[in-house]
């Protein structure tokens, strides 16, 4: 009985250490398709051509993302208070503005780097936690080269034709403005609540036809909202 008092608390001793001493379960492989980066050589070629024919002033600041920022024409005009480049392409997704990041954001070494994406990712089916696991590559990515480099991240937007995405959408939008408010070189736009009418849902007045993409009148709102934010206005 005396020898079975002494062992038995040194085998509950190493059973508990072993149980402690298990590797931590490998992170989760990304399941996802491989990007098919191909479809959009056109668009950054084009960009790099033009940056043959017009070299990038210094000091440029860059707009990158999805099609809401490669549709916004006036975007220079805008903000004339600095040099601005406007590199949004397609119907692109974080992770594939992160794969051009060297080629479209990087050179010009800016102070400022404005993105708008997230929305086609969610509607691709991605989650709001994959959304924000991509951001925070990309962040991580442009950083690595640039680290005082601030960047802006403009809210996933409300929109009529893709309202039945919006509990993905606020809660990817609440998960980067909560990690952003960590670092003072990131900053997060909130033009999500400003293009919400009374009832709640978006303004039917600040979008085309196709209910996605916005009207002058929808721009007029990012224009003020972004510019406050940034300092640009």
């Amino acid at each position: 009985m005396l020898l079975m008092r002494l062992v038995l608390p040194l085998l509950l001793t190493f059973s508990t250490v072993g149980a402690f001493a298990q590797p931590a379960p490998a992170p989760r492989p990304d399941t996802r398709p491989a990007l098919d980066l191909a479809k959009w050589e056109p668009e950054i070629k084009a960009f790099e051509e033009a940056d043959r024919e017009h070299p990038a002033p210094a000091g440029s600041i860059v707009f990158t993302g999805s099609s809401s920022i490669r549709l916004w024409k006036t975007l220079a005009e805008d903000f004339p208070g600095g040099p601005i480049l406007n590199r949004g392409f397609g119907g692109s997704q974080i992770r594939e503005v992160t794969a051009f990041a060297d080629r479209i954001v990087l050179p010009y070494k800016p102070p400022l780097v404005v993105i708008y994406c997230g929305g086609n990712d969610i509607h691709a089916g991605l989650s709001a936690e994959q959304v924000f696991a991509d951001y925070r590559e990309f962040v991580s990515t442009v950083h690595a080269a640039l680290p005082k480099t601030r960047i802006a991240y403009i809210s996933i937007a409300p929109n009529p034709a893709r309202w039945s995405e919006v509990e993905k959408v606020k809660t990817a939008n609440r998960l980067i403005a909560a990690w952003s408010g960590k670092d003072p070189r990131l900053q997060f736009i909130d033009v999500y609540s400003e293009m919400l009418g009374p009832d709640g849902r978006p303004k039917p007045d600040i979008f085309v036809e196709d209910g996605l993409h916005m009207n002058d009148k929808g721009y007029e709102i990012w224009t003020r909202v972004v510019g406050n934010a940034v300092g640009l206005r």
